[in-house]
């Protein structure tokens, strides 16, 4: 009860935006459901796209519109370009070192420039081209076999789990030279299955996020004890990772944990580069790089299976451009598919990656429309919510990639209508890499083989149910039957 009394003397004199009126003691939580994105987006349409709501001790204000965003992301980017300290994080980002977590600092902006500048600039996404074509056409092969496999009568295949194999054994080979599947079977990795257990553990509710006061309660409801066995675990694997790799130097192959062991203790760096930083940077990269691409391009098909015109049209294109004969698309000819990318910024705008941006923090007082924010103000930005946004977007539930024909809206964070990547200084510096595996792998998956439901199911019969958590994930796997074209 102190705590409410201290909060309302705090934040009387504020005129704070409009938002539901909470309940003592846990506020608005109660209100956001088991798809808070929706929930919050439906509540924005009543309350305006700058809304405060009260999450257990934490005041936060929820933008749910492009022009808003852009105030926050662009015109005070400086003010909210922090994050709270949040628990979870902490705990398994070795103190905050990643890029994605920790605060604005000097630390933060180093980290920006060494990533920028060494890990995801354009001279090494070229560098890291064979592994993506090496890993898309065994990706290829694969699907190829099991249409032709005796115990396979009907040609399916569950896209689901071989997308994140792709994405699984890229990133792996991007990130630390290597894969780390079993028997060299396509499969997940030793480090995504540790990954895995990490981010359920993250979406399991967490008192403490809510009640920092109270953060002393997940001691006793065994919480704090399962992060800190799956932190020694992935923090085992990645030590062993490391010291092999320090042993085998001379076979350097350019991935990103060579290029970190460059800078580890460099005397030029203005901040050390440790240890404990580079396995925060490889849990970056790792996660954004499998996570990411396989939910955009898990979700890109089902969209295209739920709209058999569109993929057509993909389709027709591709083959025009590439040649009926040839067995595969390179990367070299992504640039003649003007569809295809217009088909990948509506999987985008419909489907981010995440429902809500990493949430900011106000550095300072301030405002948004016009409504007083208090320092140390949450701020989450539902990007689920603004690409669907009819004011922006015309039909705006619907999949039309035609949208962006004569369009030069994307999603690089130039355009506030578009934002799963962010933007500012907090926009992720690896959509430019995350782009081009996308682009290729759906360019080949397209050309490569046409796609039917299972027998029985139509092309509407598509599950597109929504399962929230960190990211946004498509709750039934995606089985389609594929017909090899070439």
């Amino acid at each position: 009860m102190n705590i409410l009394l201290k909060l309302r003397r705090a934040y009387r004199k504020f005129k704070l935006p409009p938002g539901p009126r909470g309940l003592p003691i846990i506020g608005n939580l109660h209100q956001l459901g088991f798809q808070p994105h929706q929930t919050l987006c439906r509540l924005s349409k009543i309350y305006g796209p700058a809304m405060y709501l009260r999450l257990g001790q934490l005041p936060t204000i929820v933008v749910s519109s492009a022009d808003t965003a852009e105030e926050v992301l662009k015109t005070k980017d400086i003010i909210f370009c922090t994050r709270p300290p949040l628990s979870k994080p902490r705990k398994m980002f070795y103190g905050g070192l990643n890029i994605a977590f920790t605060p604005y600092n000097e630390y933060l902006k180093q980290a920006r420039r060494l990533c920028t500048s060494h890990l995801l600039n354009s001279s090494k996404v070229q560098l890291l081209k064979p592994i993506r074509e090496e890993e898309i056409q065994t990706l290829m092969n694969t699907i190829r076999h099991q249409c032709s496999s005796s115990c396979n009568n009907y040609g399916l295949v569950n896209l689901s789990d071989m997308l994140l194999c792709l994405l699984n054994n890229i990133t792996c080979r991007q990130v630390f030279g290597k894969r780390f599947e079993e028997d060299g079977e396509c499969g997940r990795s030793k480090f995504h299955e540790l990954v895995t257990e990490w981010t359920s553990l993250m979406g399991h509710f967490n008192i403490g996020e809510f009640f920092p006061s109270m953060e002393w309660i997940n001691l006793l409801t065994g919480l704090h004890g399962k992060f800190k066995k799956c932190f020694k675990k992935i923090d085992d694997f990645l030590d062993e990772v490391i010291d092999a790799h320090i042993i085998e130097d001379g076979n350097d192959q350019g991935c990103f944990l060579s290029t970190l062991l460059r800078f580890h203790n460099d005397s030029s760096m203005e901040i050390p580069i440790t240890r404990e930083s580079i396995k925060a940077f490889l849990m970056d990269l790792f996660i954004a790089g499998t996570d990411t691409g396989t939910l955009v391009l898990e979700w890109g098909m089902a969209e295209l299976m739920k709209n058999p015109k569109v993929r057509r049209k993909a389709q027709n294109e591709i083959r025009t451009v590439v040649g009926s004969s040839k067995r595969k698309v390179e990367e070299s000819e992504l640039h003649q598919l003007k569809y295809l990318k217009q088909v990948v910024k509506e999987i985008l705008r419909l489907h981010p990656p995440a429902a809500f941006l990493l949430p900011r923090e106000a550095r300072e007082e301030c405002t948004i429309n016009g409504h007083a924010v208090p320092c140390k103000t949450r701020v989450m930005l539902n990007v689920w919510a603004i690409g669907r946004d009819p004011e922006k977007w015309e039909d705006a539930e619907k999949f039309k990639p035609e949208r962006f024909e004569k369009s030069l809206v994307d999603y690089k964070g130039h355009n506030f209508e578009l934002l799963p990547f962010g933007a500012g200084r907090r926009g992720c510096p690896g959509v430019g890499l995350g782009s081009v595996v996308v682009e290729l792998a759906l360019a080949n998956l397209l050309h490569g083989f046409d796609w039917e439901m299972p027998e029985g199911m139509e092309d509407e019969d598509v599950d597109m149910e929504e399962s929230f958590g960190i990211v946004l994930r498509k709750k039934s796997a995606l089985v389609l039957k594929a017909i090899p074209y070439v």
